[in-house]
């Protein structure tokens, strides 16, 4: 992939996180940077889980997605503590 697509990725998966776990985005930069860091916790699970989630840009945004998610989360978790 790109570093275009990487960004746009990002783009869309940290938007996305950011409305499923607060109800709004946290800006580009930092919805690009949720969803890259996402993609990458996304792509390790499903690796780890034995899940293969396919290569296409749209399995890319749902692994990216779910990552960012699960990222937001802790970091919720980490921000309460």
């Amino acid at each position: 992939m790109g570093i275009i697509a990487w960004l746009i990725v990002g783009a869309i998966a940290g938007w996305l996180a950011g409305i499923l776990v607060k109800g709004g985005g946290f800006g580009l930069v930092v919805d690009i940077i949720v969803g890259i860091v996402g993609a990458f916790i996304g792509g390790w699970l499903a690796g780890l889980l034995g899940i293969h989630v396919g290569g296409g840009f749209l399995s890319s945004i749902v692994t990216a997605t779910v990552g960012a998610v699960i990222l937001l989360f802790i970091v919720r978790l980490i921000k309460r503590a």
